[in-house]
């Protein structure tokens, strides 16, 4: 299958690395065309236009910052739809809104082809090792059409209903996870002012009930003070900011998310939109003049889970 790659940054660079590694045929773009020479040198070939991409592939995939960049990439003159087709599927991998999704899925279908919104979950370091999560919103004959190439892309795969459920449930889990982010901060910093060894809380909260991913992960970058997870502020704010849209779309009345907003915003207005984003923690270590840091703790996470092919995850297990 000659698949085409659109968005080499921090998340879809990684990807698009995982379909060279599988044996799959290329075709990569970004708009920084530097940043696709690391896999033109490893056989990729350069796409010289979204348009052009889709006409050469059998699918193209999008993994861009924003539902803007998505809709441009789709909708230039010479963007994805100008020549979409028959036969042809696009794989949507950025985490953006629902309706839009659906919006730009209904323009492919009616140029005969298939859409699928196939969101990731779980951090750059398992995207880079194809063991990554992934949701995939498409009908169901679409659905085992693509599983194929998402095998390639990760390890657990969900398919979770029609178009746009995928990016619901996406944006759903990064909201959690922003949330668990906060209240990390928030234990980490009121230990470290109570005289409470980090190390030690570190496992504390490891070993007990108040562990998460997000804190044997963030956590780690925290306390060794690179805060590296390759996410920056922007990127959480837009994604929690899409959650309350959906909230407010369906009428429920959240009372933690608006808070969650507010602090991102603070965080930005302080140390800026491309703040890496386990840098909110300085708003309480500002106002407290406290430093949380801690020794043995890594710059930034590996994973350790030997590559295999992926599967489709169904409900009590694995098909």
């Amino acid at each position: 299958m000659k698949i085409g790659f659109i968005g080499l940054g921090n998340v879809g660079g990684k990807l698009a690395g995982s379909l060279i590694r599988n044996g799959h045929t290329v075709t990569v773009r970004d708009l920084d065309q530097a940043a696709a020479q690391p896999f033109l040198d490893k056989g990729a070939t350069w796409g010289e236009s979204p348009k052009a991409m889709i006409e050469a592939c059998d699918t193209v995939i999008t993994c861009l910052p924003s539902p803007a960049a998505s809709a441009a990439v789709m909708e230039a003159e010479d963007g994805i739809l100008a020549g979409m087709g028959s036969g042809k599927t696009w794989l949507e991998m950025s985490t953006t809104d629902e309706e839009e999704v659906k919006r730009l899925g209904a323009l492919v279908i009616a140029k005969g082809g298939a859409a699928v919104d196939c969101p990731v979950s779980g951090g750059c370091h398992r995207a880079a090792t194809g063991n990554i999560s992934i949701f995939a919103g498409c009908e169901r004959e679409t659905f085992e059409h693509v599983l194929p190439v998402l095998k390639s892309l990760g390890r657990r795969i969900l398919h979770t209903g029609p178009l746009g459920s995928a990016s619901v449930l996406k944006v759903m889990t990064n909201y959690l996870a922003t949330a668990n982010l906060i209240t990390c901060c928030e234990a980490l910093v009121t230990m470290k002012a109570a005289g409470v060894d980090l190390a030690t809380t570190y496992e504390a909260i490891r070993i007990s009930s108040g562990t998460s991913f997000v804190h044997e992960t963030e956590s780690q970058i925290i306390l060794n003070g690179s805060r590296d997870i390759s996410f920056t502020m922007d990127l959480v704010k837009k994604d929690i900011g899409l959650f309350q849209a959906i909230a407010e779309r369906a009428g429920v009345p959240l009372e933690i998310s608006p808070k969650m907003v507010e602090i991102f915003d603070d965080g930005i207005a302080r140390y800026g939109e491309r703040e890496l984003s386990p840098n909110i923690i300085r708003r309480l270590e500002d106002a407290t003049g406290l430093s949380v840091l801690a020794d043995g703790f890594p710059a930034e996470m590996t994973d350790d889970e030997p590559e295999e092919e992926g599967y489709e995850v169904v409900r009590g297990g694995r098909a």
